[in-house]
Parts: structure tokens; C-alpha cells; sequence
């Protein structure tokens, strides 16, 4: 079972829309459900919520000079979300793989996303109504 936040499910079907037709491949990291504010319906205080991810951008430079991602910090990334404008709704080869992929096709919308695990096993995906706490920089 993966659980993820409505606010994350809907920031990653928006991002997928709007960079359509290219593909969209980010990194999402947890929060625990113990630190989320919200409803009555949380999964027990220690299990992993998916609640952000880092945008597609971010160190680009690096990534391009170093031939790795430095802009993540190491550990941080949990799941990775995949959006495919011309697939299906399962993973590719081509995906980057992570212990945990959420994956989206138009029409973009909440029944167009999808849990799998690295070995590409539909997962149930739970979509929570709580927020992470707020983070200060």
C-alpha cells in the first residue's frame, strides 16, 4: 500500500499537464503520518506519506557537469512520480526506478495515477486528506 497526499497527488497530475507532451520524472520524499495534520483516517504514526517532491529542475547544472543528481539530499528520496503522455498506465523500461513509482497518463485526473513498486506490481494507492507540518527556510 502506498500512501500519498491529496495535495502531492494533484501538484504531480498539474506539473504532468503542464509540461505535456515531454515527460515529467521527479523525486518524492515521506513525511510520517504521525507528523501530519488532519483527518481521523491516518495510518498508524510511523508509516511513510508521500507529502513532497523536488522540482524536475533543480541542480541541473550539477547533475550535467557531475553525471549524478547532487541536488537531492542523499536519503531523501523515497519514490519517484513518472508521468507518461503516449503510454500506459504501468511502469516502462525507460522509467527511472525507485522502491516506490507513482505513475500518471492523461487525462491527468485522480483516477489516472497509480502506485507500483520497483518490480513494476500495481500497488493500492491511498490518497489522505492531511498536510505535512509547515517547513521554514
Amino acid at each position: 500500500m502506498v500512501f500519498v497526499t491529496r495535495g502531492l497527488r494533484d501538484a504531480l497530475l498539474e506539473l504532468a499537464a503542464n509540461a505535456e507532451p515531454e515527460r515529467v520524472t521527479v523525486s518524492l520524499a515521506v513525511t510520517p503520518a504521525g507528523d501530519l495534520r488532519g483527518g481521523d483516517d491516518l495510518p498508524p504514526p510511523e508509516t511513510p506519506v508521500f507529502t513532497h517532491f523536488y522540482p524536475p529542475d533543480t541542480g541541473g547544472s550539477v547533475t550535467a557537469v557531475f553525471g549524478m543528481d547532487l541536488s537531492i539530499p542523499a536519503g531523501q528520496s523515497q519514490g519517484r512520480f513518472v508521468s507518461h503522455p503516449q503510454g500506459d498506465l504501468e511502469v516502462a523500461r525507460t522509467d527511472d526506478l525507485h522502491e516506490a513509482m507513482l505513475v500518471a497518463v492523461p487525462p491527468w485526473r485522480s483516477d489516472s495515477i497509480a502506485a507500483f513498486d520497483r518490480a513494476g506490481r500495481k500497488q493500492r494507492l491511498v490518497v489522505l486528506d492531511a498536510e505535512p507540518p509547515a517547513e521554514l527556510l
